[in-house]
C-alpha cells in the first residue's frame, strides 16, 4: 500500500516529488491504520501541489 501511495504521489506531483519529504509524511506519525494514511498523505500531495511552485 505504502508503495502504491508513493506511486500515486509522484504521479501527482511530478517534478514537485520529494521523496524525503514522503517518507517524513509516512514516518513522522508513528503507526496509523492504512486508511488513515491513505487520507493523510492525499492531503499532503494536494497541499504539496497548492504550494508555490520551487525555484
Amino acid at each position: 500500500m505504502i508503495r502504491e501511495l508513493r506511486t500515486e504521489a509522484e504521479a501527482e506531483l511530478g517534478e514537485k516529488f520529494d521523496v524525503r519529504a514522503f517518507h517524513r509524511q509516512v514516518l513522522v506519525d508513528g503507526a496509523l491504520p492504512m486508511g488513515v494514511l491513505q487520507v493523510k498523505i492525499r492531503e499532503w500531495i494536494a497541499s504539496q501541489k497548492a504550494a508555490a511552485p520551487a525555484a
